[in-house]
C-alpha cells in the first residue's frame, strides 16, 4: 500500500475524490507503465534510488503529473521487489573499516597537486588489494544497509501495465481511507466474504436489515465508541480490495479532511475499480453446488438464493448457506453442516 505522502485527494462540495487514472483520459499511461516494468525487470543488481530515478525520469516529463504520482509508482514497483538486506550488519563494519584506513590519508582528492598529493584512486585500490576484494564489490556492500542503496534481487512485478494502473488507483483509494472515521456498506449479496473481511481487517460492526436481500453494515474501529480517530485507516484500507472484489454493494465513508472538516467518499460495485484479489467463490464446497444445481433456481413455489440472509446479534454474525424465498412472502434458512460418510 501507499503512505500518507503519496496521497492525492481532492475534496469538493462534501466529497473526497482520490486521484484515478481513467481509460480514456489517461490512456497514453500505458506505455508509461510498460516503460516501468521494464525497468524493473531488467533492473536486477540496481540499487532502489536508480531504479526510482528511472521512474521519475519517464513520467516527469508528462504534464499535470504531480510528484505523489511518481513517488507513489515507485512504491508500487517497490513493493513488488525484492531487495539485498544486511541483516547482519556487515556494511557497518565494513564502513567502519573503511574509514579508518582512509583516515590516515585524508584528504584525498581525485587530481594530486603539489599541497594535496593523496590520490582517491589509488588508495582505493591499497584498501581493497589489503582486503583482496575488487573495489567495485566493496562499493557495493559499503551502504547496503541504507534503504535507496539497496540492490534489487528480485522482481515480482504485475501481470501487465493495465494490472500496475489498476493497482495504482485502488492504492490511491486506500490511502484516502487511511483518514477514513467510519465506513457504511449497503449490501445485497457477497454478505459471508463482506463480514469475513472486515473481521479479518479487525473493524467493530453493526448490521441493519433494511429491505428483502439488503443489509447496511456499520463499520468503525474499537475507539470509535470513545471519539473520533483516524487510528483504524490503515484496517479500512486493508479491507477496501476485498470489498472491491465482491459484488452488490455501495460504501459511504466518513473521511476527515485536512483542515479538520468531513467528507464522504462515494463508492460502489459499478464504480469500475478492479481488485488484485480474485472474486468469491459461489460455493464453498460441492456438496452445496450439487444441492443447488438439483434444486434449481425455483420449485413449488420457493426461490432458492445462496448466502441470501444474515444473522445477526450484537457481534455475533452468521452467514447460512441457502435462503428458500416462498412467493408468499415467507423465508426459511438453510445450513449444510456436514453428512455422512462410512468412514
Amino acid at each position: 500500500m501507499l503512505t500518507s505522502e503519496h496521497s492525492i485527494v481532492v475534496y469538493e462540495h462534501g466529497r473526497a475524490f482520490p486521484d484515478r487514472l481513467r481509460q480514456k483520459e489517461h490512456s497514453h499511461y500505458l506505455k508509461y507503465a510498460e516503460r516501468m516494468l521494464l525497468v524493473y525487470r531488467h533492473g536486477i543488481g540496481r540499487t532502489r534510488r536508480e531504479l526510482n530515478r528511472q521512474v521519475e525520469t519517464i513520467l516527469i516529463g508528462e504534464p499535470h503529473c504531480p510528484l505523489r504520482r511518481i513517488r507513489a509508482f515507485s512504491k508500487l514497483l517497490d513493493d513488488k521487489s525484492t531487495f539485498q538486506k544486511d541483516t547482519e550488519g556487515r556494511s557497518s563494519r565494513l564502513r567502519m573499516e573503511i574509514f579508518s584506513e582512509a583516515a590516515g590519508f585524508h584528504p584525498l582528492v581525485r587530481q594530486r597537486d603539489r599541497l594535496f598529493e593523496n590520490d582517491e584512486n589509488k588508495i582505493k585500490k591499497q584498501i581493497a588489494d589489503r582486503l583482496t576484494t575488487p573495489w567495485d564489490e566493496i562499493e557495493q556492500n559499503l551502504y547496503a544497509d541504507v534503504m535507496s542503496f539497496q540492490r534489487l534481487e528480485e522482481f515480482e512485478g504485475y501481470p501487465d501495465a493495465v494490472a500496475l494502473l489498476s493497482r495504482y488507483n485502488i492504492a490511491q483509494l486506500q490511502a484516502c481511507l487511511y483518514r477514513a472515521l467510519s465506513i457504511t456498506v449497503t449490501a445485497t449479496g457477497d454478505f459471508k466474504t463482506i463480514l469475513r473481511y472486515a473481521k479479518l481487517a479487525r473493524l467493530l460492526h453493526e448490521i441493519e436489515r433494511v429491505g428483502k436481500n439488503q443489509y447496511v453494515i456499520y463499520l468503525t474501529g474499537p475507539s470509535s465508541i470513545l471519539h473520533e480517530t483516524r487510528r483504524y485507516g490503515i484496517n479500512f484500507a486493508r479491507f477496501l480490495p476485498a470489498l472491491l472484489a465482491c459484488s452488490g454493494w455501495r460504501m459511504t465513508a466518513t473521511v476527515q479532511t485536512p483542515w479538520s472538516g468531513q467528507a464522504k467518499l462515494v463508492l460502489s460495485d459499478k464504480d469500475g475499480f478492479v481488485s488484485h484479489l480474485p472474486g468469491p467463490e459461489e460455493f464453498d464446497s460441492k456438496l452445496e453446488e450439487n444441492f443447488a444445481r438439483k434444486f434449481g433456481t425455483h420449485r413449488d413455489g420457493w426461490r432458492l438464493v445462496r448466502e441470501g440472509g444474515i444473522l445477526y446479534e450484537r457481534q455475533k454474525v452468521f452467514v447460512p448457506d441457502f435462503l428458500f424465498r416462498h412467493d408468499d412472502g415467507l423465508e426459511v434458512l438453510l445450513e449444510i453442516v456436514g453428512f455422512w460418510t462410512p468412514e
